[in-house]
């Protein structure tokens, strides 16, 4: 046991570095899914603009 408690610093720093690491990781990859989901909702956004969906003058409110 006395040689494993003289690495207790190295297991420590290795845990937290892990750790560290791990969190990092993973707000990269949710921030980078963010982003992506951002572009797709802009540009379906951009895409239904571009496209009304309907004819001028066939809407129902263009009766009026």
């Amino acid at each position: 046991m006395d040689q494993f408690s003289e690495n207790f610093g190295w297991v420590e720093i290795l845990f937290t570095a892990l750790v560290a690491f791990g969190f990092g990781g993973w707000q990269y990859w949710s921030v980078s899914r963010e982003i992506e989901r951002d572009k797709q909702v802009k540009r379906e956004a951009e895409e239904s603009a571009a496209d009304p969906g309907h004819a001028v003058g066939k809407h129902e409110l263009d009766d009026r």
